[in-house]
């Protein structure tokens, strides 16, 4: 779980945001849907128009589609919400919504610059507590212009991962732009939900797209298509690369691999020696398995499968190789990537217990070695059966158009 946050935010972070570098710790993941797989609803939600004549999208599941469409009509007054939120909260562009990365309903908040505050800023509010705080994207050619309004908000599941994403149109200056906000739930306690802005998809709509509204740039990115609804796995692997190909300034690297063994191969995207994702189908429905899982620094060298045994090895390493970990992982009934063992091995002597080769234990560093999985100490002959052999790396292997080909053909 924790490896997971760590693997997604920085690829995330460093891949698209610091010259192509990707810093990782390792893998000790799970699917990045574990707590949200119940929210699959979350994408049959049709688009709601407020009374104040700005366009927005109120996205919740379907089951509560008319209380949601009752409250986006008869919205609080501007008075009331600058009197729950302050005065330089925007109050048309304020609304309480039901986010797959939450529990229950919450407030999306909009605010003005201010003197505390001079940017303009989003928070998520629940139960008079702010649970996320959302800094304002603003492409670098804008950047110096002051904030003039928030034009638009929409609710929805833009990259097919169960999770809602936040899309905005906004002014600054005289120039008006979308951005959209991938949602990630959290993993753990300790891991805070957040909301990451995509900038190559926001730069993106902003090169292709004339007519800037919420159904015009809804329509850009998933030309309708919404996950749970997809007639094929064809179908579901053409929308999911299209949308790979408008996030990436870099050329991305596909192939069909079968993970597991059913008849239906698995989609890989990624960028060969950086990151690689992974998807399924099943059932009209896009399963994301891994997500910009980076590799290639730290120690961490790839992530292998053996074909149609539903079986993910991969090595990694601490200290130059003093503490190695080998990782297996497997597709769960959730459509879900699960650790099955990870085997911690110390290849030095650890005489004083600390996790880590100290200055008088360096000597022993490749003449001693001892194996543990969760704390207990295994044998190789046990470490030797999760090993299910014939691993391949998962990396790509062809372009976008041979892809298509290939999806066509099969």
């Amino acid at each position: 779980m924790k490896i997971r946050k760590i693997l997604e935010k920085e690829a995330l972070d460093r891949f698209f945001v610091c010259s192509f570098v990707v810093i990782l710790l390792g893998v000790l993941t799970a699917c990045g849907q574990d707590k949200d797989i119940e929210s699959e609803e979350i994408s049959t939600i049709d688009e709601i128009e407020v009374t104040n004549q700005m366009e927005v999208a109120v996205e919740v599941p379907e089951t509560n589609e008319k209380d949601t469409a009752d409250t986006a009509d008869t919205a609080d007054t501007a008075d009331t919400m600058k009197e729950m939120f302050g005065e330089n909260c925007i109050s048309d562009q304020t609304f309480e919504v039901e986010l797959s990365e939450y529990d229950g309903k919450v407030y999306f908040v909009s605010f003005f610059p201010s003197e505390e505050e001079r940017d303009f800023h989003m928070q998520i509010i629940q139960d008079g507590e702010v649970l996320n705080e959302i800094s304002s994207y603003v492409p670098e050619e804008l950047e110096g212009e002051e904030f003039t309004s928030l034009d638009a908000v929409s609710f929805f599941d833009v990259n097919y991962d169960d999770n809602t994403d936040i899309v905005l149109i906004q002014t600054y200056g005289s120039t008006s732009y979308a951005v959209v906000y991938y949602g990630f739930s959290a993993d753990a306690d300790e891991y805070d939900r957040y909301f990451y802005p995509e900038s190559g998809l926001s730069e993106s709509i902003a090169n292709h797209v004339e007519e800037l509204t919420i159904p015009e740039v809804r329509s850009f990115l998933t030309a309708g298509k919404r996950n749970g609804e997809f007639i094929s796995y064809k179908e579901a692997y053409e929308a999911k690369s299209r949308l790979c190909e408008l996030e990436s300034s870099n050329e991305l690297d596909y192939d069909l691999i079968y993970f597991d063994e059913d008849e239906i191969p698995e989609l890989v995207v990624g960028v060969n020696g950086y990151y690689v994702s992974l998807y399924t189908y099943s059932d009209g429905k896009l399963y994301t398995l891994m997500n910009h899982w980076g590799y290639g620094a730290m120690g961490n060298v790839g992530y292998e499968y053996s074909p149609g045994k539903n079986s993910l090895r991969n090595y990694n390493n601490d200290f130059a190789g003093a503490i190695a970990y080998t990782t297996y992982m497997s597709v769960n009934e959730q459509r879900c990537m699960e650790t099955v063992a990870q085997i911690e091995t110390y290849n030095f002597d650890d005489a004083n217990g600390n996790g880590m080769p100290d200055e008088e234990e360096e000597g022993s560093v490749g003449y001693y070695s001892v194996s543990y999985i969760d704390g207990v100490e295994v044998t190789p002959e046990q470490c030797d059966a999760y090993d299910v052999g014939a691993y391949e790396y998962i990396e790509g292997s062809m372009d976008l158009e041979t892809l298509k080909v290939n999806l066509e053909g099969n």
